[in-house]
């Protein structure tokens, strides 16, 4: 007949939650490797009543220890199979201040080596008569200081970037926030001159699905001009139908990069209504997003291009053209990294994008778009020959009348053929660059200057009239008004 403990020794494995003697059970996926292996030897006791003599026969444990053993588990469960720890183990044999002292040099900034901290431990201990502490005993005290608390007092960024909890916060609707950030990618494409190269990649993620917005590739280093572009592509209609992703998006999250902190991006995002956030300085919170993007990116799609490279160095000789990259970029996300389900949301970012079947707000044309995202603002005054701006001359007859006159001229980076000039605000002309080959020829422009000469006296005219003023002006200099293109053209 089996005895009560028998009973008990069975409910303890099928029903960790009893408690036995006073104590809980403990749950044996919680219980130390040694309890369960001790609980291994004493099993055929307690579920077959074998004996302790003939179990101590076929092992190396004594009869007397499994006794030991047998009290204990049926005392304390498994969790009285565990090594019992000494009694004074963790004990300092240190005086307290001398602990103390140990601690508060352990937790000050610089850290000094548990060296210098023994050093100085010892001085005090055969100053005031102790027994010199050892350099183990110092340095216990030193490594049981939790890592929290030596980082709370000496390094309070390594703290919150280690030891603080985190709310990892997510867009609750598409568009509601897009973060942007370049990378530079593991790849080498050639250049127009035919040397390799590896590009740059801008990204616009839809924080909510995942989904990629927009991108932008380049040779040339991350600029505003390159995140002005990537978000023109992200919130314009793209030419592929697949990718549906587009719309202006409620909030814009970014690092504090110098394009990202740039005039031109504030100013395009404050015309698009689109609120402009900024990651705290070395507080990269909620980043670890795009990043994932850009390690799929390298890991599933520049493997299989020619020029891929790693720590630097080429697998492949490189043989991709800037577009031909962009070709393929595009047919990734669209068929792969677009319907492939998410690892973090479980669904495939385009199908997670369009649920609820919202609208996405949309710039009322790509014209209006470019004015207020791409073209920049630059004041300049209209010179003699015309407004000079990025090392050139951008000439037009109506200028004729402004010359000398602030205005701002506003172009497009990506074509410097041609500038749109406003004055206070208004529209005034298309200037032209004379290397474009549409531009003003020299009549025009001695037309135009004669028209504004010719009107600047007749203001000049009526204004005296007009004063009563009968002063003799043939003795005074004439200042004329008008485009110059040439010393001698009068």
């Amino acid at each position: 007949m089996r005895s009560d403990w028998h009973v008990y020794g069975q409910a303890n494995l099928r029903f960790p939650y009893l408690r036995v003697g006073g104590s809980a059970v403990t749950h044996p996926a919680l219980a130390p490797p040694l309890a369960i292996e001790r609980y291994r030897i004493l099993e055929p006791h307690l579920v077959d009543s074998v004996t302790l003599a003939d179990i101590a026969r076929g092992s190396s444990v004594s009869e007397r220890t499994l006794q030991r053993w047998l009290a204990r588990y049926r005392s304390e469960g498994l969790s009285g199979l565990a090594r019992i720890s000494r009694a004074d183990r963790g004990r300092l044999h240190l005086p307290d201040h001398l602990v103390r002292l140990a601690r508060d040099l352990a937790i000050k900034r610089p850290r000094p080596p548990i060296s210098a901290i023994h050093r100085k431990v010892q001085e005090l201990a055969v100053a005031e008569g102790h027994r010199p502490p050892s350099y183990p005993a110092v340095a216990r005290v030193v490594r049981a200081i939790p890592a929290s608390q030596i980082a709370v007092a000496s390094n309070p960024a390594a703290y919150r970037d280690e030891h603080e909890l985190l709310h990892r916060r997510e867009a609750a609707a598409s568009n509601e926030m897009w973060q942007a950030d370049h990378t530079v990618l593991d790849i080498l494409v050639l250049d127009d001159d035919g040397a390799p190269e590896r590009p740059w990649l801008t990204v616009v993620l839809d924080d909510h699905s995942r989904a990629i917005a927009g991108y932008f590739l380049t040779l040339d280093a991350p600029s505003a001009l390159n995140t002005a572009l990537a978000l023109r592509q992200a919130i314009w209609r793209k030419p592929n139908p697949e990718w549906i992703v587009s719309g202006i998006p409620e909030q814009l999250y970014v690092d504090n990069g110098s394009d990202f902190i740039s005039d031109h991006i504030e100013q395009a995002c404050i015309a698009l209504k689109i609120r402009l956030i900024h990651s705290l300085p070395g507080r990269p919170r909620g980043r670890g997003k795009i990043e994932r993007v850009f390690r799929t990116i390298n890991d599933m799609f520049l493997p299989d291009l020619p020029g891929h490279t790693i720590a630097g160095k080429p697998l492949s000789a490189p043989a991709l053209t800037l577009d031909e990259l962009r070709t393929r970029f595009e047919a990734f996300v669209c068929n792969v990294y677009h319907r492939r389900s998410h690892g973090g949301t479980g669904e495939p970012p385009i199908t997670r994008w369009q649920k609820g079947g919202f609208l996405p707000a949309m710039p009322d044309s790509l014209e209006q778009l470019d004015m207020l995202l791409v073209h920049v603002p630059k004041p300049r005054k209209v010179l003699r020959d015309g407004i000079r701006l990025m090392g050139r001359r951008y000439v037009e007859p109506t200028l004729a009348a402004f010359v000398g006159e602030q205005v701002e001229a506003i172009y497009d980076p990506r074509d410097l053929t041609e500038i749109h000039v406003y004055h206070q605000g208004r529209f005034v002309c298309r200037a032209l660059s004379p290397e474009h080959v549409g531009h003003p020829s020299l009549r025009a422009i001695q037309h135009a200057r004669r028209s504004a000469r010719e009107r600047d006296k007749q203001a000049l005219a009526n204004t005296e009239a007009f004063d009563g003023d009968q002063e003799d002006t043939a003795s005074q200099p004439i200042t004329y008004r008008g485009l110059r293109l040439y010393a001698a053209d009068d």
